[in-house]
């Protein structure tokens, strides 16, 4: 097909939609825009009418119905007469307690793995390429469910613990409780509580947000003076001793928080059949913890490995011509140019780790697919307003987690000078 381009004092013409370059593109967005529209608007027409001729519609009434059902791990105050939008909070909560904490611990695993598959260690790199071998070519709902099924069966009873003929014993100096039934470890209070701070939907404690303020502003604080250790090294050309500045700035405000508001430690104990008293984690959490954290670590561990790589053998000679040691060497200039190739892929990874939360509906885990998607849209039959919901809310997780990471890959990645 011939194209024109006309000059700019040519008058226009309908033919110019679709012959001039110019105006073709825009033409075809508009045309597909429309069948878009007409399409979604089809789709929509027929659902309410398929709906309305089996006498349903579409409302989110439902939410403000008592829920009914019990849910056994919540971050927030709840019981079965709750409604099913309180019910809808717990599960979203908890849903966003296992992805942070899967995404923290599979970075970490995965940086490391991926650092040391590319180690001289013969044995260490190998170690390495097995583990990852294994764990990302196996499903990861195997491994949640392996997973629970060794905490559930190989750990000790509660009545294990008791008495002198006990079979089992507590950990770390006896603070910790492994058992079937789930891990007990101690819990923090406060003597001086400053009461909780209402949201709404939620009670924050006050006194955990003056600990997260505090730790914010220890992290600005670091920031700060390590800016000014560097501005002091191009300057002069000597790098100043910061270590026990940044010690003092991590550690003294937050030391001081604690103390003023009294914290110490709830150990559990066993009274009666069951250990009370701590911090409870069941096995369900932990179960998709690991299994997250080790099936996602082995693909992040391939993105670091990839990111190292497609670093130049030349800037580690140069590194180590300038007499930097190997370690430094990593840190200081190998990592922070692989992470332009990592962080892209490790966006995918993080939406993954969230995405995948929605398989602990088999170990039991109460997350957002199994309060909303699951009892809540049992009891009410609102199949389409539940999916509709969940489908929002994982989409809403997901271009926050993109956006956040996007804001750190502009900041971290290459600045020409």
């Amino acid at each position: 097909m011939a194209t024109t381009s006309e000059t700019p004092g040519s008058s226009f013409r309908l033919s110019m939609l679709l012959y001039d370059t110019r105006y073709r593109s825009l033409t075809i967005q508009v045309i597909f825009m429309f069948l878009m529209t007409i399409g979604f608007w089809w789709l929509v027409d027929n659902t309410l009418v398929n709906l309305a001729q089996k006498g349903k519609d579409i409302g989110f009434d439902f939410l403000g119905a008592r829920a009914g059902y019990d849910i056994n791990q919540r971050l927030v105050d709840y019981t079965n007469d709750s409604t099913h939008a309180r019910a809808w909070i717990v599960g979203l909560l908890n849903t966003l307690i296992l992805a942070v904490c899967a995404c923290v611990s599979a970075t970490v695993l995965g940086v490391i793995a991926g650092v040391l598959r590319l180690s001289k260690n013969w044995i260490v790199s190998k170690l390495m390429s097995i583990y990852v071998e294994i764990f990302r070519n196996v499903p990861l709902l195997l491994w949640i469910i392996v997973i629970f099924a060794v905490l559930t069966e190989i750990t000790p009873a509660p009545n294990a613990f008791r008495g002198e003929n006990a079979t089992s014993s507590m950990l770390l100096f006896d603070t910790v409780a492994v058992t079937n039934r789930g891990t007990y470890l101690p819990g923090p209070l406060f003597e001086r509580s400053l009461g909780d701070f209402d949201l709404g939907i939620v009670s924050v404690s006050t006194n955990y947000l003056v600990l997260l303020l505090v730790i914010i502003g220890s992290v600005m604080g670091y920031r700060a003076l390590q800016r000014n250790a560097t501005a002091v090294q191009e300057a002069t050309g000597d790098r100043p001793v910061t270590w026990w500045k940044s010690a003092l700035i991590i550690v003294a405000p937050m030391l001081i928080a604690l103390i003023a508001m009294g914290f110490h430690l709830e150990y559990p104990e066993l009274k009666g059949f069951n250990f009370t008293g701590g911090s409870y984690l069941r096995n369900s959490f932990i179960a998709m913890w690991l299994a997250l954290t080790l099936y996602t670590g082995a693909f992040i561990a391939e993105n670091v490995r990839a990111g190292i790589l497609a670093i130049s053998k030349g800037q580690s000679e140069a590194a180590f011509a300038l007499g930097l040691r190997p370690n430094r060497t990593m840190n200081l200039v190998i990592l922070p140019q692989a992470l332009r190739v990592i962080i892209p892929p490790l966006i995918s990874q993080y939406l993954n780790i969230t995405k995948n939360t929605s398989l602990a509906i088999a170990v039991g885990y109460m997350d957002l697919r199994a309060t909303l998607g699951g009892i809540t849209l049992n009891q009410t039959g609102r199949e389409l307003e539940c999916m509709l919901l969940m489908m929002m809310t994982y989409l809403i997780i997901s271009l926050i987690i993109s956006g956040v990471m996007n804001i750190y890959n502009n900041s971290v990645k290459l600045k020409e000078r």
